[in-house]
């Protein structure tokens, strides 16, 4: 079995050629934000929700784990589609297979797949306020080359065509999962997606220039992360979420250990919001919600994020881990924060063994 947080070369992709990052910066090509378009924030109107279909056997050997792992991306499609239309990508050859464990009310689409990480390889829609829809493309490379991504990274273009939307890319490279908007001109990330070279090779200035540019922001608030600890390099999404302007979500443990990377990225995130301003010039109020500690499944690997969960039509996502006493104060902040939506906690496991969560799995079409 192979997991995000540790991630087997063997599932990386074969030539040198495939792993180059393109040049952040080498070329100024139209982008959302100078033809007026962003990326709204996730609790706005959907019209639909992307999933993917995890099927390749380089990425998941073990065809009895990957049948739990295909059940948990069911699960997840079924439970949102109580809520909003869901969409699977997959090749038609598996639709077989998958209706039985999907329910009828998802829509599946005859498009390739590799993995399930459709908030990373999937199309990221950004809107013009004016009806209009279209794609901002980020040239998804496997995470830096550290996976086969035949077919994931060609979905993003793929259903820009088959929506017939136009399509922006200014030659950023990275994933949509590597950073968080509140829909109002305000951006959080961790560098370690992003300013790296296995993505891009520019400075910090010129990455901030292309990722506002792509998502159609205003200011953007680092925090350093950790490189080449998984194979995300630290995507912000299973730490901290913009619940809306000017408040986050943020998981931490209980105070820094030692030998643990995260514990430290955590805190050190964590003080660098604390202190920020947004793009209007107000502090940002951040509500802490503490890890699970005892959770079904034991193990360094295994990602146990409440953060990470999905906000849809009239309801909100979340992953719930087996510590009685976290799992329902996450349900009440949630609720708290969520008052208008559905609070739907799920058994996902293992979408959490292979280094993700609900969040990771989905992405939303906004409503025009």
């Amino acid at each position: 079995m192979l997991s995000r947080r540790r991630f087997s070369k063997g599932a990386a992709l074969a030539g040198a050629a495939s792993l180059m990052p393109k040049m952040a910066g080498a070329t100024d090509m139209t982008n959302a934000r100078a033809a007026g378009f962003h990326l709204p924030a996730e609790d706005d109107p959907h019209a639909r929700t992307f999933m993917q279909w995890p099927v390749s056997r380089r990425v998941h050997p073990d065809p009895v784990f990957l049948g739990m792992v295909q059940q948990a991306i069911a699960d997840i499609a079924n439970a949102i589609a109580e809520f909003e239309p869901v969409v699977m990508l997959m090749d038609a050859s598996h639709e077989r297979a998958a209706r039985r464990r999907l329910s009828d009310a998802v829509e599946v689409w005859d498009v390739p797949t590799d993995d399930l990480w459709a908030r990373d390889s999937g199309p990221m829609f950004v809107v013009d306020g004016q009806g209009g829809l279209a794609v901002s493309y980020l040239n998804f490379n496997g995470w830096g080359g550290k996976q086969v991504h035949r077919h994931d990274g060609a979905i993003a273009r793929r259903i820009a065509e088959i929506m017939q939307l136009e399509l922006f890319d200014n030659g950023l490279v990275g994933e949509p999962g590597g950073v968080e908007t509140d829909g109002h001109g305000t951006l959080i990330a961790h560098e370690s997606s992003w300013v790296n070279p296995n993505r891009n090779t520019g400075s910090r200035a010129e990455v901030e220039r292309l990722l506002l540019d792509a998502v159609g922001a205003d200011k953007m608030i680092w925090a350093p992360g950790i490189a080449g600890a998984d194979i995300t390099d630290y995507h912000i999404d299973a730490l901290a979420r913009f619940v809306a302007p000017g408040t986050i979500l943020i998981q931490m443990p209980e105070h820094i250990v030692p030998d643990d990377p995260w514990s430290k990225a955590a805190f050190e995130t964590h003080d660098i919001l604390a202190a920020a301003t947004d793009s209007r010039g107000e502090p940002l109020e951040l509500v802490v919600l503490p890890e699970p500690l005892d959770v079904r499944v034991d193990g360094p690997e295994f990602v146990a994020s409440y953060v990470n969960y999905y906000v849809c039509n009239g309801a909100v996502i979340a992953a719930g881990f087996g510590d009685r006493e976290a799992d329902a104060m996450a349900r009440e902040t949630l609720a708290d924060l969520y008052p208008k939506r559905e609070i739907v906690m799920l058994d996902v496991d293992p979408v959490g063994e292979v280094g993700g969560g609900i969040h990771c799995a989905t992405r939303e079409q906004p409503a025009v």
